[in-house]
């Protein structure tokens, strides 16, 4: 069962990954993968992240502080490669992928009972112990990381071929 609440919160984030999207039309694979400012960052990289980071969130809330692996250095390791697009991966294949969690995101949602459902976090230097989240409260996270990484991916954007996504 939905309330208006579970389907504004995801027509926010639905916005924001159009967002996002949207800076990603007409790329090749190569303009991708290319790094446009002095960070690691690309847009296939950032579609890359963001789809794992809303599949960690999201699993979060299904199953709770596991969700999130180690916080070793392999567990690092990980979360850095999420941001670059390997030789292998297409841009179709990143942009199918995040459709893909987007979807699960949508099925999660609607079948939360009530958005006060909450979990303990894994205790790191930002969740100190104790720490617990709703599920209302990772989905604001969510989106406000969704379009936190939609302008990065947008100015690298406008770097390769001068297109924006607003504006």
């Amino acid at each position: 069962m939905t309330t208006r609440e579970h389907e504004d919160l995801l027509v926010a984030l639905t916005q924001h990954r159009g967002l996002l999207r949207h800076t990603a039309n007409g790329l090749t694979d190569e303009q991708a993968r290319a790094r446009t400012t002095v960070s690691e960052l690309c847009v296939g990289g950032v579609i890359k992240h963001v789809t794992r980071v809303e599949r960690r969130w999201i699993d979060f809330i299904e199953r709770g502080a596991e969700a999130f692996g180690t916080f070793d250095a392999e567990g690092f390791a990980a979360h850095a490669a999420s941001f670059r697009m390997e030789p292998d991966e297409t841009l179709e294949g990143l942009l199918a992928d995040y459709a893909a969690a987007a979807a699960h995101t949508a099925r999660v949602v609607a079948e939360l009972p009530d958005l006060d459902v909450d979990g303990a976090l894994p205790v790191t230097p930002w969740w100190p112990e104790g720490t617990r989240w709703t599920a209302r409260r990772a989905l604001l996270h969510l989106i406000a990381e969704t379009s936190q990484h939609a302008g990065h991916a947008d100015i690298v954007r406008e770097a390769i071929d001068g297109q924006k996504t607003m504006g």
